[in-house]
Formats: C-alpha cells, structure tokens, sequence
C-alpha cells in the first residue's frame, strides 16, 4: 500500500471513529443504565430478542447478538433470578432449552421499548421529512455495505396518478438526473412539456399513468402514451434511489405492456439515452429490442440516443 493511500486509510478510520464517538453519546449508550432502567445495553438487547423470538435457545440468542456464551449465560441467570424469563426443555431436542419471556419480563421491556422509539423519534422530528428519509438511507447503505443480513423486501403499490404526482414527477427527474447523469434543466422542461402534454389530452382508455409507493410516499412513475391507433410509447420511467433492488422498474414496466395489451395496441416503442443501463436491461428483459440508436449531444457528450419497440 501507497504512502498515500496509508494516508487516506488513515483518514477514514479517523473519520467513523470520530462519528461512533458522536453517534454513541447521541444516543446515550454510554450511560451506566440504558434508557434511564437499571439494565445495560447488551441487556435490553436479549431483553428485545427474546421478545421478537419464537423460544430460541441460548446458543441461537449469542449468534444473533455475536456474544460470549458465558457473558450471556451470566445474563439469562440475573433473568432468570429476577422472573423476567421462562426455560423449558425443548420438545424435539432434551439437551436444548428453550427461552421466553414471562409477563413481568414483557412487563419490563414495554417502557423501554416505548422510550427507545420516543427518544429516536425526538431525533428526527427537528429535520424535514426529506432529512429524515436522507439519515435512513445512510443507515441502510451503512448496512448494506457492511455485511448486515438483507432486510425482508418492502411493501410497495402501484396507483393511478392524481393531483400533485405530475410536479413530483418533473422535480425528481430534474433532480436525480442532474445527480445522476449531470444532465441540465433542458431535461427538465422537456419532462414538464411531456406531463403537460399527458394530462391536456389524457384518454382513460387508452393512456395511463401508474405510480409507485413506498411507505406512503411516491418512489416511481412510468406512463404510457398513445402514439397512433396501434402504437402506444412508454415514458418517464423513474425509480427513486431508496426504492431500487425491491422490482419497482420491472413491475412498472409490466404493467405497462399488460395495458396496452388490454388496450389492443400492437406495438409499444419508447425513447431512452446509452447513459441509462439499469434502464436498457429493464428494458432488454421484457421483451424490447433496439431498433435505432444515434448521438445525442444535448443532455451530455458521448452520449446516444435510442429508440426501442415491442411487438405485442
């Protein structure tokens, strides 16, 4: 390794050190007991995985929380002692036992776990929604990157759109394809003349514009648009960063095709630029296949733009 990489190693490590010793006082694990109770942080920690288990055993609670076995033997006896956890033999195994909490030991876990959400949510509530959303997507990425097992995928939905979606729309585009692609305002205006377009001449039978959910907030839009009598054009397909990996695109797309299929259109073609793979794969996997491809200067150099279509 370079001296200068050395350096910059050296700089990082420095970097989480200084944000773990802010993150911890934030949060106030240093305090002798945990949320203002009589137990330590590992403690409540057992005290939460017992409650969000179905009877684990001793050896499945130290894998989950990466303990000692004697550390933790030491905490179930003091739980144990104090009526906060059952043991029983497990049925299909004698030589495991298996563990639960008892009505006091909920009883006592209740309050902290009230105070642990009240207290995040008191670090949250000064920051706008948008922030809020910015500190769990760090979180996440931290996760992510790190190693953390992969997280259950999320509900989302698919809606029609309705008053206010069209302004998110043309915003999230201009945003994220400047922070994305470095593509100017003219992309923009070119997204608000579409959805201008879109809502002045909209025809329900024929057109449709869905919108993707996460959490009660929107994370992506796609439309298709009639184009002739026998071909309808995909458009502003988006998906917000936060929301990617969960099949968004893909399910937007599909419903995209199952309408004009419903619709008797016989062909679907759509606009795009080289710049977007995730798109063109997107694309690729259903079905598409390019059919022209030429430069196009305007939103960046070296970038091309393509038309693909879609026999139906």
């Amino acid at each position: 390794m370079s001296v200068e990489s050395r350096r910059s190693l050296e700089q990082r490590v420095a970097a989480i050190r200084r944000f773990n010793r802010f993150y911890t006082q934030r949060i106030g694990v240093l305090r002798e007991g945990l949320l203002d109770s009589p137990f330590t942080l590992t403690e409540v920690r057992v005290l939460y995985e017992l409650a969000h288990r179905e009877h684990p055993t001793a050896s499945e609670l130290g894998q989950a929380l990466d303990l000692d076995a004697g550390y933790l033997s030491r905490i179930l006896r003091a739980f144990a002692k104090q009526q906060l956890i059952t043991k029983q033999p497990s049925p299909r195994d004698g030589r495991q036992v298996l563990l639960s909490l008892t009505r006091a030991g909920k009883k006592v876990l209740a309050p902290l776990d009230a105070r642990s959400r009240g207290e995040v949510a008191a670090l949250l509530k000064p920051l706008a929604p948008r922030e809020q959303r910015q500190v769990v997507e760090a979180m996440r990425t931290l996760e992510r990157l790190l190693g953390a097992p992969a997280e259950a995928p999320r509900p989302y939905r698919l809606r029609a759109h309705r008053p206010g979606d069209m302004g998110w729309v043309v915003h999230r585009h201009g945003v994220l394809y400047a922070q994305e692609y470095g593509w100017d305002e003219r992309f923009e205006a070119l997204v608000a003349r579409v959805v201008a377009d879109f809502i002045q001449h909209f025809d329900a039978k024929r057109e449709r514009c869905w919108m993707a959910e996460l959490d009660g907030e929107p994370v992506g839009s796609v439309f298709l648009v009639r184009k002739s009598d026998t071909v309808a054009r995909l458009r502003l397909l988006l998906v917000e960063p936060r929301a990617r990996g969960l099949g968004i695109g893909a399910k937007l797309v599909e419903e995209c095709l199952r309408f004009a299929r419903h619709a008797r259109y016989r062909k679907v073609v759509l606009w795009t630029s080289s710049a977007l793979l995730a798109a063109r794969r997107l694309y690729e996997h259903a079905g598409f296949r390019l059919i022209h491809e030429a430069p196009q200067p305007l939103f960046g150099p070296g970038q091309r733009e393509q038309t693909w279509e879609l026999k139906l």
